[in-house]
């Protein structure tokens, strides 16, 4: 008798297995389609974002590229210069310096304001290296001094809205567009010293040897450094040309001083006329 009592209960459990089974089956298929729905809204969101950072990209590049155009400009308006033209020339490359601030790196404060703008960091760097080119030139040539970064960001900062993190130039980038600007120095070099400000020109070659001097104890240690040591090559490039450029004349001044600064045609050799030649 209890043999079959245990059997019954046995057989009894049995029959209740199904129905358990069954019911789990079913919430397994509930969660299984839930699970699914949440994983196609996840997908759909981050294919959102990832569109969306796109066609910011797109529009930051557009930006960088006007920012450079632009910048270059005023580059070329300060090589202009010379010592019977230097308050005009200066007067409207600052103008200009200021239109490209007003317009177009305002179109990339608003696109970088209050965003991560480090992910697109590669996208607008080489439009602000060159607006840190201009700016820093402009103000070489007016006082003769460097720009430092805090001067810059100062002037970016009434772009941004109050309410939103403003975009602010990184140390790296004002660091590449400072290596740069020895290049346009040491062309601004050459031209002073075939117009006869000689000693304006060593001014220049002495203010590129300190930059060329700090930046290279700076170097070594920056994270992300690939860009900046390949400027560096470049830039002790410039400071040579322009130390060679001034060791010439002081060496042979007697023979460049007849002819610097000078509008009439003449030979490079003294006591030499061009008909000799």
């Amino acid at each position: 008798m209890a043999e079959w009592n245990t059997n019954h209960s046995v057989a009894g459990a049995a029959l209740q297995i199904p129905p358990k089974k069954a019911r789990t089956m079913i919430r397994t298929s509930e969660s299984s389609s839930s699970s699914s729905s949440s994983f196609k809204e996840a997908f759909g969101n981050y294919a959102d974002y990832l569109n969306n950072l796109n066609e910011k990209r797109e529009r930051v590049v557009k930006a960088s590229r006007d920012i450079t155009m632009n910048s270059k400009k005023v580059i070329f308006q300060v090589h202009r210069i010379s010592k019977y033209n230097r308050a005009e020339v200066l007067d409207k490359a600052e103008k200009d310096l200021a239109a490209v601030t007003k317009q177009y790196m305002l179109k990339l404060v608003k696109e970088l304001q209050g965003t991560d703008f480090w992910k697109l960091r590669r996208a607008y760097s080489p439009g602000v290296q060159e607006y840190v080119e201009a700016a820093t030139f402009c103000k070489f040539c007016r006082t003769g001094t460097l720009l430092h970064l805090d001067e810059i960001n100062a002037t970016l900062l009434p772009l941004s809205e109050p309410s939103v993190e403003p975009l602010q130039i990184n140390v790296l980038d004002y660091l590449l567009g400072l290596a740069d600007l020895t290049g346009e120095l040491m062309r601004l070099a050459i031209g002073r010293i075939s117009d006869g400000e000689l000693e304006y020109a060593k001014k220049i070659c002495q203010f590129v040897r300190d930059i060329y001097r700090e930046l290279t104890l700076i170097v070594p240690y920056i994270d992300d450094g690939s860009d900046m040591k390949i400027k560096m090559d470049t830039m002790l490039q410039s400071v040579v040309k322009i130390e060679n450029a001034c060791f010439s004349v002081h060496v042979r001044g007697s023979e460049y001083e007849p002819l610097l600064g000078s509008n009439e045609p003449s030979s490079f050799l003294l006591g030499v006329s061009d008909v000799e030649l």
